[in-house]
This record gives C-alpha cells, sequence and structure tokens, in this order.
C-alpha cells in the first residue's frame, strides 16, 4: 500500500476536499497498526466532523475499517440476519427481539456492547442473570446459531479493531456527533458480523441520541446507504424515544420485562416495536410467509429464549438480582401523568448505578427506574409514579436531582385526559400501544 504523508490527508479534508479511495485505505491501515499518532488521526476526525464526507468515502472508510480485521463466515443451514438500536432508554427490544427471530426460522448473530451514559447496554442487562456469559470463540458463536438460532453476545477481538481504537478516540475529542463517523463505526461492526441481512432501529427524540427527526432521518439513509454499497439488505426503521420504552430502565428489570413480554405479556409498546422489528428482518431473510405476533404469543419464542440462555452458561429459571434500597416518587396531585422524559429517566438510572461513565465502571444488576405510570395514565395524589432501584442509597439524590422535571402531571379535569388520550392514542393495551411509535421506514 502506498505510503501517504499524514498532514496532506489531514489538510484535504479540512480544507473541504474528497478523500481518495487510496487515501482512506492508508490512513486506516496506519491507525490500525499504530503507524498514524493520535493526534493525527483526532485532528483528521476533527476534519470530518466539520467537513463531512460524501457516500462514496463513507462506503470506502467503513470498508476499511471492516478489512482491518477479520469477517465472520456464518455458514449456518438458516438464513442470517441481525439488528442494531442506536441505544435508548428502556430499550431491551434485543432480548425478546432475537429469540423471536430465531423461532420463526431465522438465524440471529446478536454482537452486542455495553452501556455508557444514560443509554443501556444489552450485555450489561443479560449480565444480571447468573451464569450468563457474554464472551463466546467464533466456533461457539456458530454452534449456538445452529443449534439454537439466536446468540447475543460481545463482539470477538478480531472485528474491526480500527473502529475499536477511533471510538475511544471520538469520545475524548468531541467528534462523536459526526454522522459519517457515528454510521462508519456502526456498519463496520455489523458488516463484519457476517450476516446477509440488517435491520436497523434508529432511535430519535429526547433519550435518543438523535434528538430530532431530520438527524435520525439522515442518519437512518446514511447506515442503509452503506449497508447497500457493501451487499447486505438493510433497512431501517426510525422510532419514537421521547418517552422510555416500556416500564423498566436498569438491567434486571428489564430482563424481567422483556420475559413477560415472552411469555405473552408484557408493555404493549415493547411488544410493538419487537413484531415490527421481527417482520422487517423476516422479511429481508426471506421468511415473510411467518406471523411472529403469532409466534410470540404461542410460547415458542420464550422456549428459544431459555435455550439461548442456557447454551451460554444462564439459568432462564434463577432468580434475577433485586435491590437493597427502594426509593418511591409519588404523583404530586390528582391528574392525567402529561409528560415522562426518557432522557431524566435515563440519567436518574445511570446515577443509580444502572449505568457507567466510564467503559471500565461497574454496573449494578439490581439497579434503575421502574415507570409505574406513563404519559395519558390517569393519577392520584400520593400514587407511586417511579421506583428508583439501587444498591447504594447514597446515590438516590442526584437521581431525584435528575427527575426533577422529567414528568408532568395535568390537572386540569376530564378534558385534560380526553387530550391526552388523543395524543397518545390511549386504547385498552395502555397509551403505549400508540401506532405512531415507528415513524418512518427507511429502504434503499
Amino acid at each position: 500500500m502506498s505510503a501517504f504523508a499524514a498532514v496532506d490527508v489531514i489538510r484535504a479534508k479540512r480544507d473541504g476536499e474528497r478523500l481518495t479511495d487510496q487515501q482512506i485505505d492508508w490512513t486506516i491501515d496506519a491507525y490500525t497498526r499504530g503507524d498514524l499518532a493520535e493526534e493525527q488521526m483526532a485532528a483528521l476526525a476533527m476534519a470530518i466532523f466539520l467537513r463531512g464526507m460524501d457516500s462514496g468515502e463513507i462506503a470506502r472508510w467503513t470498508g476499511a475499517m471492516i478489512s482491518s480485521g477479520e469477517r465472520l463466515d456464518l455458514k449456518v443451514s438458516r438464513p442470517t440476519i441481525d439488528k442494531h438500536s442506536t441505544g435508548g432508554v428502556g430499550d431491551k427490544i434485543t432480548l425478546p427481539l432475537a429469540p423471536l427471530v430465531a423461532a420463526c426460522g431465522a438465524a440471529v448473530p446478536q454482537l452486542s456492547g455495553r452501556g455508557l451514559g444514560h443509554t443501556g447496554g444489552t450485555l450489561d442487562k443479560l449480565e444480571s442473570i447468573p451464569g450468563w456469559r457474554a464472551s463466546l470463540s467464533t466456533s461457539e458463536i456458530i454452534r449456538q446459531l445452529d443449534e439454537v438460532g439466536a446468540v447475543v453476545c460481545a463482539a470477538t477481538s478480531g472485528l474491526a479493531p480500527a473502529d475499536k481504537k477511533l471510538y475511544a478516540l471520538r469520545d475524548v475529542t468531541s467528534t462523536v456527533e459526526s454522522i459519517p463517523l457515528i454510521a462508519s463505526s456502526i456498519m463496520s461492526k455489523k458488516i463484519a458480523e457476517g450476516s446477509a441481512g440488517l435491520v436497523l432501529d434508529v432511535k430519535t427524540g429526547s433519550g435518543a441520541f438523535m434528538k430530532t427527526l431530520p438527524q435520525a432521518r439522515e442518519l437512518a439513509r446514511t447506515l442503509v446507504e452503506i449497508g447497500t454499497a457493501h451487499g447486505v439488505a438493510t433497512t431501517a426503521l426510525i422510532t419514537d424515544m421521547n418517552v422510555p420504552l416500556g416500564r423498566a430502565v436498569g438491567n434486571a428489570i428489564e430482563v424481567a420485562e422483556s420475559v413477560e413480554v415472552l411469555r405473552g405479556g408484557g408493555p404493549a409498546d415493547v411488544v410493538e416495536l419487537t413484531v415490527a422489528l421481527a417482520r422487517e428482518m423476516l422479511a429481508l431473510a426471506g421468511l415473510s410467509d411467518v406471523d411472529p405476533a403469532a409466534v410470540l404469543a404461542s410460547g415458542r419464542a420464550y422456549e428459544t429464549w431459555c435455550r439461548m440462555i442456557a447454551a451460554q452458561g444462564g439459568d432462564p429459571e434463577a432468580a434475577l438480582p433485586r435491590p437493597e434500597h427502594v426509593h418511591v416518587v409519588s404523583a404530586p396531585a390528582d391528574g392525567v401523568l402529561a409528560s415522562l422524559d426518557a432522557y431524566s429517566v435515563g440519567v436518574a438510572a445511570w446515577r443509580l448505578g444502572a449505568g457507567r461513565a466510564r467503559k471500565e465502571d461497574p454496573v449494578q444488576a439490581a439497579a434503575g427506574v421502574l415507570c409505574l405510570a406513563k404519559p395519558g395514565d390517569a393519577v392520584s395524589a400520593g400514587q407511586p409514579l417511579l421506583e428508583l432501584h439501587t444498591d447504594t442509597p447514597d446515590a438516590v439524590p442526584s437521581a431525584l436531582a435528575a427527575l426533577e422535571d422529567a414528568y408532568a402531571v395535568s390537572s386540569a379535569g376530564p378534558s385534560a385526559l380526553a387530550a391526552l388520550e388523543d395524543a397518545y392514542a390511549v386504547s385498552s393495551a395502555g397509551p403505549s400501544a400508540s401506532a405512531s411509535l415507528v415513524l418512518e421506514t427507511v429502504r434503499p
């Protein structure tokens, strides 16, 4: 590979020029090997943040990061399909979704990560199950896909090592919000996993990384373009994340809620999004004739869940950790819960111990927030609205501070309830049954 002067590559992007394929390939290779200094990659990342990249540059940058490591060869008997969420509050969808899609006949290699900040991590949730292990070898992943149909585990160390280095650098150089860098980071790992298809859940709202619909739409389109350019059948759903998803926000409590869904119950919004994503995944896998809602109701997805957990050393019947301390937040007045801000609830759960500020920080399995009411629910003064779960009671005041403006109770009378029922499409299943949870679908 021809060598370039790093300063010339930085200058080119700083001045708004398009990087050539050769420049991109050399940059990622040199950075992975340690021949490109951290400060030089930091300067280039900032130039990309400020100047952007076109679709061709993003696709090539993604491909170079994929080529920095191995690409899994998933030779299994079922069609392979994966899902990725851009992260939200109470987003436990992977837990019921992977076994559901597997029960419908596909193979789901869900290589997941840990939480950072106000958004939870799938591996953190699953590690609250006694005995469950996140780290599997490639051969174990393939064997479990063949025997069970679903695996949720940590990415192997050889997948997209360039992204691991660049991800950490972006975090400390204020270049995280760059859509070309976000999209290439997500897709380099997902494409390297080797699935034939990918469905993306791009969240928007206060609890999401993309706060506005136009931002989410741009990211979704970029992700779909990258997947398509690399021969992976890709679609994206843009979904609402202004209100926490479901009622549980944390680790063990999200596992418990996911099991409720797999057993035929659970919050309507979690069921709705699980089924919507399952339909998209099955369509890409060529299994459109299977109804995931019927499979979920039949109990077959729960059986697959139990096998999936047991295959990774976990006990699906074991009691989940419970918090040493519970603090109740009550409604201040009679009325209707008018709002419940996802970001604030996520920060509160983080401060209670459910999340981490740094990657190396531990998390509490039992920590989190249980939302006992959701927007549109009628409440009375003194009625519990939220339960704060933690093993460290000293964390409660800071969590309460995060929740200070997180919710509002309207006491305007019956007309307020009627208006909120319209706004949240309240049905017998509750306000979270709103059909507006999926805002848009983005396809090639």
